[in-house]
C-alpha cells in the first residue's frame, strides 16, 4: 500500500520541526496512543490501541529515522506488532518547506505492508479507519500549533469538500509517525 499527501502547517518549519520532535506533542495528537518513548537517538517505541471494524489490538511499533537533514526532511522505517491482529512494516519520507504567510508546507509518501486479521477484514474497513486516524492526527496537530501562536482556527469547512485529502527532528517524524500509524491500521 502507498500513501501520499500534504498539509499546510500554521507554524514555521523551524517550529513545525521542533514540535515533530517532541514526544508530548506527538503523543498528545495521535488518537489512541498509550506511550511514546524515545529509546535511542533515532529509535523510538510507540504502544497504540486501536479498533478497526471487529478487530481491537493493541500495536508495540518500533520507528527509526533515517536520512535526516534538518530542519527540513528525514525517512521513518516503522514495524509494528499487534499480536493475533496482524503486523505492519514499511517507511515514510517527510519534507517541510516554506509556505505563504510563515507556514509550512508538509509533504509525506509512505509504502507499508500489513498482515494478520487485518489484512483480512478488508481493506476499505482498514482505509477508511487509518484515514480518520491520519485526518485526526493532523487536525490535532495544527490545533496545537494554533493555540500556542495565539491564532484562531479557521471557520469550519464542509465535510462534502473531501473530506482528509508521527534529540532532534526525528520528531518531525509526528508526520511519519501518522504516516505509520496510517500504515498500521491500513494492514
Amino acid at each position: 500500500m502507498e500513501l501520499q499527501g500534504e498539509r499546510t502547517i500554521p507554524a514555521s518549519p523551524a517550529r513545525t520541526w521542533a514540535a515533530l520532535n517532541d514526544p508530548e506533542i506527538l503523543k498528545g495528537c495521535i488518537t489512541g496512543c498509550e506511550s511514546l518513548e524515545r529509546v535511542g537517538d533515532d529509535k523510538l517505541l510507540a504502544l497504540l490501541a486501536v479498533k478497526v471494524g471487529p478487530v481491537s489490538a493493541r500495536f508495540k511499533g518500533h520507528l527509526q529515522i533515517t536520512d535526516v537533514v534538518a530542519p527540513t526532511s528525514y525517512t521513518i522505517q516503522f514495524d509494528g506488532q499487534g499480536g493475533a491482529a496482524g503486523f505492519g512494516k514499511g517507511s515514510a519520507q517527510v519534507a517541510l518547506s516554506d509556505a505563504a504567510g510563515g507556514q509550512t508546507l508538509l509533504k509525506y509518501s509512505a509504502k507499508a505492508q500489513v498482515g494478520g486479521k487485518l489484512a483480512q477484514i478488508g481493506s476499505r474497513l482498514v482505509d477508511a479507519a487509518a484515514s480518520k486516524i491520519a485526518e485526526d492526527f493532523f487536525q490535532a496537530f495544527e490545533t496545537r500549533l494554533r493555540e500556542e501562536a495565539g491564532i484562531a482556527a479557521p471557520a469550519a469547512e464542509p465535510a462534502a469538500a473531501g473530506g482528509s485529502d508521527l534529540r532532534w527532528l526525528w520528531w518531525a517524524g509526528a508526520v511519519v509517525v501518522a504516516a505509520a500509524i496510517y500504515f498500521l491500521m491500513r494492514r
